[in-house]
């Protein structure tokens, strides 16, 4: 029997929810901003309706765990927590790095890839997979750099990809010897998170809601007064 599970990521501003098994995900996306929680849970309750489903008929949820976005993983986290306790699911933490690199592989045939997140603060978020055919292995390990002092992979020929190429040109100067090519529009969805779900969930990789947390990478979760005013995010 086909295990099947429901996927939320907030990571980005974009906000997506996927519903699926190993034959495939439907899923809805929508470019939030800061609407994340007003959002999520109306797209989540249109899914199941229209697939004719519970979440107790689920055998699991996913969420994207970050890096990225604080308030994005708190509340991505919170819900599928909120969801999974009233549903009695277990829950599975996808590390949106190596969601990305799915999502590179499912749309490039990518087996190698370095992926980048804007981290904001003149920061970004970095990790680099490498697919061995049944599984991502982690080959750079997930951090929060300046961009021209991202951490090099010993190879070469990676496929970089992520929102952070295009927010700082020095990662890809920094890293220009090691790519193959370059894709910065690509972005973690909740569909490949669910597809990785699917897989940690068959690996036993699963855990009590209450037990599930986001990868946060960075510590820091306030401002001060004057990186507000000069206009940083977090």
């Amino acid at each position: 029997m086909s295990l099947r599970i429901l996927a939320l990521d907030a990571s980005t501003d974009l906000c997506s929810v996927a519903l699926g098994d190993h034959s495939g995900f439907v899923e809805r996306r929508e470019r939030a901003g800061q609407r994340h929680s007003e959002l999520m849970l109306p797209m989540v309750r249109s899914l199941l309706d229209a697939a004719g489903t519970t979440l107790a008929q689920l055998d699991a949820i996913a969420f994207g765990a970050g890096p990225g976005s604080f308030t994005g993983l708190r509340i991505a986290c919170g819900i599928a927590q909120g969801l999974a306790l009233g549903a009695a699911r277990p829950v599975v933490a996808v590390p949106t790095l190596a969601a990305m690199a799915e999502a590179a592989r499912v749309l490039h045939g990518a087996s190698r890839v370095y992926a980048a997140l804007d981290a904001r603060m003149r920061e970004v978020y970095v990790a680099a997979y490498e697919f061995d055919g049944e599984r991502w292995n982690e080959r750079v390990g997930v951090a929060v750099v300046a961009p021209d002092a991202a951490p090099l992979p010993l190879q070469s020929a990676w496929l970089g990809v992520g929102p952070g190429f295009d927010a700082y040109p020095a990662l890809r100067e920094r890293l220009a010897a090691r790519l193959s090519g370059c894709d910065p529009t690509l972005e973690p969805s909740a569909a490949v998170v669910g597809s990785l779900g699917l897989r940690g969930l068959a690996a036993g990789e699963a855990c009590d809601a209450r037990d599930a947390a986001p990868i946060y990478v960075r510590h820091r979760v306030a401002l001060t007064v004057a990186e507000r005013t000069a206009g940083m995010t977090l």
